[in-house]
């Protein structure tokens, strides 16, 4: 059958598919029934395919879609049983028991004899009874705490421990189920008007534990208490209350919106009804509260934070962005009006000193998630029509929501200050007496010099305003963002030496003003925050980072801020310190191009000398991390708030890889906290952001025992990162210490290998294992060495039709030492688990007897001591190889070997000799069969 053939033919697919799942290849054959699937459309081989792609799924323990395609198979034929014990087995795993021993009672009513079938029955019977006891036992703890909490006469310390033991209840699924169904929605609605805020966050988070993973629950929980109380919670004053309530409502949205995504059975296998109604609703709250006077700025911060979260699409690969434009056409004009609000004037909404930057994302994430220059022409549309409107309070109001914009969708930014008379009115305002207008103006001009398309008009009109701003102004507060604005036209070269804005020693100067401010405690951190951007942008010079690093206290002052209440520093920190640690990419042009372009007299980039200096970069290393730049960079990592945003994650990513290059400097970063900040950097990024924490963490795991650089469960969280690694689209060295970390892991526990083996690494290591250079190939082979101490690996060389073990031996006849060592090394291991596979070596190359007889001659001990090894698994597997060896000159060599001397190690030597003991019995029980 040809190749094209074979592609269309679904009972080829289906064969091809029940040959890979014997091979324990359990992705490859879901890959094959779901081509056949595509290509059938007789329904009696769509069942067996769905029946088949089902125990895939049960053993790949992705359940849902075991259960999903078990019931397609018995839609179309309701006596299959295979497909309802497999249908049981998911259902048991997903926890829905009295449906599993439904299924499987049909099965053994059908074939009583089935062991199968009454193992799971007892299993299951046993189960439900447990769970019933749970359930009474919860029920009765369920009744008390609500009789407490009723009784008007108990005091409040009494109210608030049942409070508590309510939520801890409603962790578990019993408990949560009882909580639910004894009216508790309603009694917990009575507690949320209480004055004892201890009580109001118990309630909220008992709520979290009843929405938790359950779309039913959560859309009667929504309907039952409605969005205005929820939302009048969160935009209570007291922050920690706000905070809970936004955590209830992450909770409620990621219920409603993975319930959209899979089919949700009920008991009765009826669909639940969509839940899209509510999810609108909650927006539309959300949206509400933007504008409105009665809501804290907390509470504000909390709903842009759930709409940055919640509305744009998780993955453009999705085609449905109806959410985002839903939301711009019925709140874009609100969420502009918190952009537009100057806090220091009394009118207006409250806000945080976080509200604009997260106004800034929120904007930035909606005009990403358009697909169609129509759709990205209405947004420019709603913005402009909201700054083009008449007043001086207007006009400020505009100018303030053009620096959000600036922040956000940049391209909007500059298409809104391009309109008639808004530079004119930026340039204007910074001249006005008025404090307040001087401070929008000149914040806008900064945002504005940061462009490309505005610097060198900024450079040729605004420089000189600055100056005079900083120089004669009387307000700190305007003289520092005078100063910013500064640093951002003198670093507007970047890198490039030779671009220098300002004459030689200015710049030093405005940052040795910047750090005079920064560690200026008597100046609010949102003006110090001010001094952090300035020097974002001035440490691209190599003399201002290496005054900067010198200086301790303003390094620790820096860092402190990272702890203050005003999060949009964030982003400036993590710019300063890729800056300081020259973590940045530099692209290095073509030599032959570079002299085209002098001959040309074209301008050529230029490094400054101390950067290309390695000992300049190491000693910045040290002292950032003498000042405990690892303990800031977790602080900031654990921020709940839009302003760490994945550009700011990727900075604080290309720090840490910074960090650890050197291999002296890892352990101080694992025990500053560096290996437990890098999991979530690897996981949630950018997605160069994601393979600089996973190459970070590849290092760690590398030079330092992983059990304690990553402690507990930490640990199989960081395959997942590592084994992203192994990928094209990474370099080779970013390949080689992903296998040489895996390596490290594989080693430690059979629960770890089975986790890299669920990550799919097998068959990427296995490609890795041909990779021409030879440091690759060997650290690949090394981990397949350790992964063999799974019997799931093991299967697959014990496979027919593959030719792993045939590379095995013929790696362990390279010249490559380390190649040598692993492959044998692995080749001893399975001989050993596997003995069916010593008979198989002989057939794999002609070669394999000298390859083996190599082993036992090198001088090196460890291929001498996995030679034996083979040989003795040979040896003891069957008796026909045993002879084969004993034939060949391998016996004179283990005759030497085992006599020892010349260094030999003694477990080389004992091998040796019970392989001429096994020998010598071979012989004695031959000839004894002759002479009868």
């Amino acid at each position: 059958m040809n190749e094209m053939h074979f592609l269309e033919d679904p009972a080829a697919l289906k064969d091809e598919g029940n040959t890979l799942f014997k091979a324990g290849d359990m992705q490859g054959a879901v890959c094959c029934y779901t081509k056949a699937l595509k290509l059938t459309d007789n329904q009696a081989e769509s069942a067996v395919l769905y029946r088949n792609r089902s125990a895939c799924y049960l053993k790949l323990e992705e359940y849902n879609k075991a259960e999903t395609d078990a019931s397609q198979a018995l839609d179309v034929d309701p006596g299959d049983m295979k497909a309802r014990f497999r249908r049981a087995q998911a259902f048991q795993k997903l926890g829905r028991l009295d449906q599993a021993f439904l299924d499987v009672q049909k099965c053994a009513q059908m074939e009583p004899k089935n062991k199968a079938f009454q193992d799971l029955l007892r299993q299951l019977g046993a189960q439900i009874q447990q769970k019933s006891a749970q359930l009474s036992s919860t029920d009765a703890r369920v009744q008390q705490m609500f009789s407490l909490l009723l009784d008007a006469s108990a005091n409040d310390s009494d109210r608030q421990k049942a409070a508590q033991n309510l939520v801890v209840l409603s962790r578990e699924e019993a408990g949560a189920e009882q909580i639910f169904r004894n009216d508790g929605v309603k009694l917990i609605q009575k507690l949320l008007p209480s004055k004892q805020e201890e009580v109001v966050l118990s309630a909220l988070r008992t709520l979290v534990g009843l929405c938790t993973g359950h779309q039913s629950r959560t859309m009667a929980i929504v309907n039952e208490l409605g969005m205005e109380q929820l939302c009048a919670v969160m935009g209570s004053g007291a922050s920690t209350v706000s905070l809970a309530a936004c955590h209830l409502l992450q909770v409620m949205f990621e219920a409603l919106t993975e319930g959209m995504k899979r089919e949700i059975r009920g008991k009765d296998e009826a669909i639940l009804p969509e839940p899209s109604k509510e999810l609108r609703s909650m927006l539309r709250h959300l949206l509400e509260m933007m504008p409105a006077c009665n809501v804290s700025g907390p509470g504000r911060d909390s709903a842009i934070n759930l709409l940055v979260k919640q509305v744009p699409r998780k993955s453009l690969k999705n085609p449905d962005n109806s959410l985002t434009l839903w939301v711009i056409d019925h709140g874009l004009k609100k969420i502009l009006e918190v952009a537009g609000t100057v806090p220091e004037l009394s009118e207006g909404p409250h806000l945080t000193d976080n509200s604009h930057m997260s106004c800034s994302v929120l904007l930035s994430k909606l005009y990403d998630d358009l697909k169609s220059d129509k759709e990205r022409e209405n947004f420019n549309k709603l913005c402009e029509e909201y700054v083009h409107q008449p007043g001086l309070g207007a006009k400020l109001r505009a100018i303030q929501t053009v620096s959000v914009l600036l922040q956000g969708p940049s391209d909007v930014g500059n298409r809104t200050l391009e309109m008639s008379g808004m530079m004119d009115a930026v340039i204007s305002l910074c001249a006005s007496e008025d404090v307040i207008h001087q401070q929008v103006a000149v914040e806008a001009l900064i945002h504005a010099a940061g462009k490309a398309k505005r610097a060198s008009f900024i450079t040729a009109n605004g420089v000189s305003l600055l100056k005079d701003l900083y120089k004669k102004s009387e307000n700190d507060r305007i003289r520092v963002r005078a100063l910013v604005g500064l640093c951002k036209l003198g670093s507007a070269g970047g890198t490039d030496f030779s671009m220098k804005q300002f004459a030689e020693g200015s710049t030093l100067k405005l940052a040795k003003q910047c750090r005079k401010w920064l560690c200026n405690e008597s100046l609010p951190p949102t003006s110090r925050r001010w001094s952090v951007e300035g020097l974002a942008y001035l440490t691209f010079d190599a003399d201002v980072k290496e005054d900067f690093v010198e200086d301790k206290n303003a390094l620790l002052a820096m860092f402190e801020l990272t702890k203050s209440e005003d999060k949009t520093v964030l982003f400036a920190v993590g710019s300063t310190l890729v800056n300081c640690t020259n973590s940045y990419e530099v692209e290095k042009p073509d030599p032959q191009l570079v002299e085209l372009a002098k001959y040309a007299k074209q301008h050529v980039p230029e490094e400054h000398p101390k950067v290309q200096l390695k000992c300049f970069f190491y000693a910045e290393l040290v002292k950032l991390l003498e000042a405990g730049v690892v303990s800031a960079l977790g602080c900031m990592v654990k921020q709940e708030s839009p302003a760490l945003t994945e550009a700011c994650r990727e900075c604080i990513a290309r720090v840490f890889l910074a960090l650890v290059q050197r291999q002296e400097d890892r352990g101080t970063v694992v025990a500053q906290g560096g290996g437990k900040a890098l999991i979530p950097l690897a996981l949630d990024n950018t997605d160069v952001g994601k393979i600089k924490a996973a190459q970070a963490l590849a290092k760690i795991t590398i030079t330092s025992n992983p059990e304690i650089a990553f402690p507990g469960e930490r640990i199989y969280e960081v395959v997942r990162p590592l084994v992203s690694l192994l990928s094209l689209e990474c370099s080779l060295l970013q390949n080689f210490e992903a296998l040489m970390a895996l390596t490290n892991l594989a080693g430690i526990s059979d629960r770890l290998r089975q986790k890299i083996i669920k990550e799919k690494a097998v068959p990427k290591i296995e490609g890795y294992m041909f990779e021409e250079h030879d440091l690759v190939r060997a650290s690949a082979t090394e981990c397949m060495c350790n992964l063999v101490l799974s019997t799931e690996v093991q299967k697959l060389y014990v496979a027919t039709g593959n030719d792993r073990l045939k590379l095995l031996v013929l790696y362990s006849g390279e010249e490559d030492e380390r190649l040598r060592k692993a492959a044998a090394g692995t080749l001893a291991m399975l001989t050993a688990e596997q003995p069916e596979l010593c008979a198989r070596i002989p057939t794999t190359t002609t070669h394999w007897l000298e390859i083996i007889q190599a082993l036992l001659l090198s001088e090196i001990s460890d291929l001498c001591h996995r030679g034996v090894v083979i040989i003795q698994n040979m040896m003891q597997a069957e008796k026909s190889l045993a002879e084969t060896l004993m034939e060949s000159e391998a016996l004179e060599i283990l005759s030497v070997l085992a006599k020892g001397g010349e260094g030999k190690p003694v477990p080389i030597t004992k091998i040796a000799q019970n392989c001429l003991d096994k020998a010598e019995l071979c012989y004695t029980l031959f000839t004894q069969v002759c002479n009868c």
